[in-house]
């Protein structure tokens, strides 16, 4: 804008031009978590080319958001003819993808469609984008994040520092909901949440919060069981009409954000999300990570618990196990 750079100030501009530079792909992109995710993503200063999948209406959400003014370069990309056009050369792949929870539907209902689906569209990752960070939020997400990981170990390319299961919603409702009961500023609370993204394995680890907070049991025992079943409070407030997309739109643009910064070299990026660990005795287990240029740099464990989380915790073991071996087992029988 006419104003003359000295060097240094030069080659920072031009670093942080190529460190914002992520080409990122929405798999699902036409559906109602994926088109308010892609908008928020298509806002974003860290993206420059936005990827849009789906099996049908990419073209049009993809025309709609390229009237944005804002930098990200959008295409849409419709069909499995057009799936490896759309992955090539992503440094990040959200995939939101799936058939969504309707009122009396359980997690594993959506099984059978969604472990397809994810198997597939992982699939063509291992062999379009083979380095790209793989956010999953297609549910069940602790079955689908073993479906991708086995997809890619069949490939040979399956790097566990690099697979996430999107559970970000689950610290999202976890911090509104304190924040609510506290009358504190949600923006400034931070609640972990460790296990995983279904019922009772999703594990609030209250005494942990930022700032420190302190709850009645019976409140405790009420806010713990609202964090875990608030899926549920949206799919029957919906009435049929979905699950929880908007919110889950939003803290998977978080997730996909905090990943984009940690790529860019931003220190002490923490996320929980639900990856390959060796903290539990469960094979894939949610935890506080360390984010760095690389994915996972350290995963932070879950810290000192309360006698009341240690129990949560104990409770949730068979569930998740269950659940893993059953993703695992979907690929292996795969044909």
């Amino acid at each position: 804008q006419g104003t003359k750079l000295g060097i240094p100030a030069l080659c920072d501009y031009l670093l942080l031009i190529k460190r914002n530079n992520a080409k990122v792909a929405v798999l699902g992109a036409a559906g109602g978590i994926g088109q308010p995710l892609s908008l928020l993503l298509k806002n974003s200063p860290l993206v420059s080319q936005l990827t849009l999948y789906d099996i049908a209406h990419t073209p049009g959400v993809a025309a709609d958001l390229s009237h944005i003014e804002t930098r990200a370069q959008v295409t849409g990309h419709i069909g499995p003819d057009q799936l490896g056009a759309a992955l090539k050369g992503c440094e990040v792949v959200v995939i939101p993808a799936g058939v969504p929870r309707k009122p009396g539907m359980t997690r594993d209902d959506l099984f059978n469609t969604n472990a397809s689906i994810v198997a597939t569209l992982t699939d063509a990752c291992a062999r379009n984008c083979p380095e790209a960070m793989l956010c999953i939020i297609s549910n069940p997400v602790n079955s689908t994040v073993p479906i991708a990981s086995e997809v890619l170990k069949k490939h040979g390319v399956y790097n566990p520092n690099r697979v996430f299961g999107v559970t970000t919603l689950d610290i999202v409702r976890a911090n509104t909901f304190v924040a609510e009961l506290k009358g504190l500023d949600p923006a400034r609370v931070n609640v972990p949440v460790v296990g995983g993204h279904a019922g009772k394995t999703i594990i609030p680890l209250i005494s942990q919060c930022t700032p420190k907070v302190e709850f009645p049991v019976d409140t405790l025992t009420a806010l713990t069981g609202r964090i875990q079943e608030a899926g549920t409070e949206v799919v029957k407030a919906k009435a049929g009409a979905g699950s929880a997309t908007l919110s889950m739109a939003y803290a998977g643009a978080r997730f996909t954000f905090s990943l984009l910064d940690a790529m860019n070299g931003k220190e002490g990026v923490v996320e929980c999300s639900f990856v390959r660990s060796e903290e539990t005795e469960c094979k894939y287990f949610s935890t506080p990570l360390l984010l760095g240029k690389h994915g996972i740099e350290k995963n932070l464990g879950l810290g000192k618990l309360s006698a009341f989380e240690e129990k949560l915790v104990a409770d949730a073991m068979g569930e998740l196990k269950g659940s893993i071996k059953k993703g695992e087992d979907f690929v292996l029988n795969m044909k």
